[in-house]
């Protein structure tokens, strides 16, 4: 829930930011103001499902006063700062219409902000080293383009009904960034799937050096937090499977829905485009699930 929406709220401000600097985005306001809303929507319910995640969701506003040294600090002042300049594009795009040259620059200032905050969501995973899954250089650019390439269909899904030529654009980015996604993930997934993990239950304790070590007993009778966290137990049939799922719902068809989309060139499109967007949000759902669920946490050595 958290980077599936909070990536296509902040791919979707990012494409509208940029096209709209381009020309390439409908003039009215009808679209303009819905089209932000719904962009900062959707990163707001991503970033607040993150502190369902927290021990303590009530102390969420502390860890922004830490961002000189915590990526999850960056994300939060990231995300606060895009509110402003994503809001004025909004209001200049109404007042003074988008091809303002203040309504352009607001809006490329909203895209790299947004885009930013999703970099240091990255982050805050790959820098965590005791997760083998997650601290590689695979993680920034798949949700980088997990992010645009969902940003691209949701908005090439709105701007069907107002102006096609729009549309066209942003359908066209997201075909090509679905393959291009598809593509690094299914490496993302060979790379964690052919490489060993460093950690041992020797090293992990550091008593690798007097022999083999091994568990007689747990270190707690209860569930607690780091197992509800990263004690996942997923199959591996069960992963192919759920693969397989974001593979062909996240990436194959929007791609062939779109590209079909694009053929058409007809009011046929104006379906064709928000299923794929539904699809895409839907595969990009299952993929974050198992971001998660594979992940191994050095700690759960200790739970055998």
């Amino acid at each position: 829930m958290l980077t599936t929406a909070s990536g296509g709220g902040y791919g979707m401000l990012f494409w509208l930011g940029m096209l709209n600097a381009a020309g390439m985005m409908p003039g009215q306001p009808s679209f303009g103001i819905p089209a932000i809303i719904i962009a900062l929507i959707l990163s707001t319910v991503g970033l607040l499902a993150s502190t369902l995640h927290l021990g303590h969701p009530e102390r969420a506003w502390r860890a922004i006063s830490q961002w000189r040294s915590s990526w999850l600090s960056r994300e939060g002042v990231l995300a606060l700062l895009t509110y402003l300049p994503a809001l004025g594009f909004a209001a200049a795009w109404w007042f003074a219409g988008p091809r303002a040259t203040v309504s352009m620059v607001l809006g490329v200032i909203a895209a790299v902000l947004g885009i930013a905050t999703v970099f240091s969501q990255a982050m805050i995973y790959t820098s965590l080293k005791p997760v083998r899954q997650w601290h590689n250089n695979f993680v920034p650019p798949v949700l980088l383009l997990l992010a645009l390439a969902s940003g691209a269909a949701c908005l090439a899904a709105m701007t069907i009904f107002w102006a096609l030529p729009g549309a066209r654009a942003a359908a066209a980015i997201a075909v090509a960034l679905c393959l291009i996604t598809m593509a690094v993930k299914l490496s993302y997934w060979r790379f964690i799937d052919t490489k060993p993990s460093s950690s041992t239950i020797e090293s992990a304790t550091g008593l690798g050096a007097l022999g083999p070590v091994r568990e007689f007993e747990r270190p707690h009778t209860e569930e607690n937090y780091l197992l509800r966290e990263m004690g996942y137990a997923i199959g591996r049939k069960h992963a192919d499977r759920l693969r397989s799922v974001a593979i062909t719902a996240g990436f194959v068809i929007p791609a062939i829905l779109l590209f079909v989309g694009l053929l058409i060139a007809n009011p046929a499109a104006m379906v064709l485009f928000p299923v794929s967007a539904l699809f895409s949000l839907l595969g990009i759902y299952a993929e974050r699930w198992l971001f998660f669920a594979e992940a191994t946490h050095t700690v759960m050595l200790y739970y055998g």
